[in-house]
């Protein structure tokens, strides 16, 4: 049986899916970034496979992050200005849980689908189909990290003006340990190297973030509505 705390969170979840699906914009945006971002490498860099191998994973990583960074800034805004974020404080269920399944479904629209896009565009990049495990898993546990320390970041610049930058230079610090184990995590597996370790660090992390991020970013809600 589902606590109203859960069942109050499994509501926003839906919610924000659906909110989503009518405005197509926001998570198609991050994925046409992505896509943009790896097809330009190819044409400024050079068209030989095996030169576009070496830094497939640089690549693919750096354009995952900061096309998970482009939908951050819309996580609390919206409801922030319609008074939603308020209700939500207000209504006596959990604010941690409420935040904890906007965050979720974030993740679920920007994440899951950059996860699923990545061996694509990896193809074009030369990289081999035995490698492609090695770049789904890592950038699917990666975006949910960078989910979650972005959802504190928009917390806390909810009520600043044009928050997009304070909010990038607030959460590119944090999320470098990201990038560095989940670029070596598709690089060994671009070499046919066991990717296990970074991606038991990469595990590690998604784990504290559900953990503590939730707590610290309802901290942060309350906060910026006060």
């Amino acid at each position: 049986m589902s606590t109203p705390a859960l069942h109050a969170a499994r509501l926003v979840l839906m919610r924000d899916l659906r909110l989503a699906v009518r405005q197509r914009g926001q998570f198609v945006q991050p994925l046409a970034f992505f896509a943009i971002v790896t097809m330009l490498f190819p044409l400024s860099i050079s068209p030989e496979l095996a030169r576009l191998r070496e830094i497939a994973a640089g690549v693919l990583w750096v354009a995952a992050l900061l096309a998970s960074l482009l939908a951050l800034e819309f996580l609390f805004r919206d409801d922030a200005h319609d008074g939603t974020l308020e209700q939500y404080a207000l209504s006596g269920q959990s604010l941690t849980w409420l935040v904890f399944a906007k965050t979720t479904a974030h993740w679920l629209l920007t994440g899951v689908p950059l996860a699923l896009m990545a061996p694509l565009a990896g193809v074009s990049l030369g990289v081999p189909y035995a490698a492609l495990p090695g770049i789904i898993a890592p950038i699917a546990l990666g975006t949910l990290v960078l989910s979650l320390i972005g959802a504190i970041g928009a917390a806390l610049t909810l009520g600043v003006r044009r928050s997009g930058v304070l909010l990038t230079l607030l959460t590119l610090p944090l999320a470098m340990p990201v990038l560095i184990f989940g670029a070596q995590a598709t690089d060994l597996a671009i070499r046919g190297v066991s990717f296990a370790a970074p991606l038991y660090l990469l595990s590690a992390m998604a784990v504290l973030g559900v953990t503590l991020a939730p707590l610290a970013a309802a901290a942060a809600v309350r906060i910026s509505l006060e």
